[in-house]
């Protein structure tokens, strides 16, 4: 197939193949789509190879063709014959670079680069817990990659530290989002009132809000008890993207909700597929999380949106959030700490409010857009496409 080279003449058309496991609804996921449309409007040809999933469709909508390869599976066999069948994959497409997003197929898929010659490229999507030795050592493919993409400043110097990989190797690309989706002056206001009338058709007061899924690290408990604590009886609380199903961790969040007292103040509103407009009806937008966060969408969604953020200060927070000016960062785990910081935002004056609105949607249209994300990644591809091949 010919398009155009790294350079922009007319040639042959570099083939970048993604790997991962699935491609189910996810911000991992999302982001190959994302790059797959990138790839493809650079002229180049994308393909992506997993098990499948409701995204496999977005990525031949994007420009992409997606190979259905069973890489999702961790057993030591079929890991073995992924790698064969990534060979044949890399031959029969001409495959320049490979780009891993996962261990279970990074491990195939560094086997098959070796194999081929095809050029090998990771990128450290979170915190892999290494509390064995075996443990690291499967962590360790990721870092195996000729240039290794951190989505965050602090997951590169969690590589460069634990697994001594070299700046050189290392770049950071935080992940973006499209400013022409989480834009406020596109959110109509039927679009609130849609969801004002599903999850809040009793409550006329203030709304705070905790996006994310039920776990437990995702910090809902701690903001059970901020709530408990804020001494506002007419704000509500909503953990959106959390069921609250019965069973683990629901069960314990709606424990601790009934005991606080809380029960019809903060709920569970489900999975979310408008979250725009969801942090529109917010006042407050809550990142409560007590384990640091890789790369915290909620966080820059919610700026893009201009709406209060209070945030817990670690990992990637304190890239995104600029304390004081953009949102509040507050100590994990400190239920008092976030309750004075939700009150504090409830009080903004219009002025403040509005002033911290404009800074915090102007600070992700610079540093955290979908574009410049695209834009640095296939800076990476051509990095190792303009090198002298292995």
């Amino acid at each position: 197939m010919t398009g155009r080279n790294p350079t922009g003449e007319p040639g042959p058309a570099p083939a970048i193949l993604q790997v991962l496991p699935a491609l189910n609804l996810g911000g991992v996921e999302r982001g190959t789509v994302e790059i797959a449309e990138a790839i493809a409007g650079a002229g180049w040809r994308a393909v992506v190879a997993s098990s499948g999933g409701p995204l496999a469709s977005d990525v031949e909508r994007a420009g992409g063709e997606h190979v259905a390869l069973p890489l999702d599976s961790k057993n030591p066999l079929t890991m073995r014959r992924n790698v064969d069948r990534l060979r044949r994959l890399i031959r029969d497409r001409d495959i320049s670079i490979i780009h891993a997003r996962s261990r279970a197929p990074a491990w195939s898929a560094w086997y098959a680069a070796r194999q081929t010659g095809a050029r090998f490229v990771t990128t450290f999507h979170g915190f892999y817990s290494a509390r064995t030795g075996l443990k690291r050592r499967y962590n360790a493919v990721m870092t195996r990659g000729e240039r290794v993409i951190a989505v965050s400043a602090f997951i590169a110097d969690h590589v460069a530290g634990v697994y001594g990989v070299p700046r050189s190797r290392l770049r950071t690309i935080p992940r973006g989002i499209d400013p022409e989706v989480f834009d406020p002056a596109r959110v109509s206001a039927g679009r609130v009132e849609r969801l004002r009338e599903a999850w809040l058709k009793d409550h006329d007061g203030p709304v705070v809000i905790l996006p994310g899924r039920l776990s437990r690290w995702k910090g809902h408990e701690t903001a059970v008890e901020a709530m408990a604590r804020l001494g506002r009886p007419d704000a509500s609380c909503l953990f959106v993207g959390a069921d609250g199903v019965e069973g683990g961790y629901g069960a314990d969040a709606r424990k601790a909700i009934d005991e606080a007292g809380l029960a019809g103040r903060v709920r569970f509103a489900g999975v979310c597929d408008d979250m725009p407009a969801a942090y529109l009806l917010a006042d407050v937008v809550l990142v409560a999380s007590t384990e640091p966060e890789s790369f915290g969408r909620v966080a820059v969604e919610a700026q893009a949106m201009g709406r209060p953020l209070v945030a817990a200060e670690h990992g990637s927070t304190r890239e995104t959030v600029i304390d004081g000016e953009t949102g509040r960062l507050v100590p994990p785990g400190d239920a008092g700490a976030l309750a004075r910081a939700i009150s504090e935002a409830l009080d903004l004056p219009p002025d403040r409010r509005a002033q911290r609105a404009r800074a915090a949607m102007r600070h992700v249209r610079d540093r955290f857009t979908l574009e410049t994300m695209r834009r640095e990644t296939l800076a990476v591809y051509r990095e190792l496409l303009d090198e002298t091949p292995r």
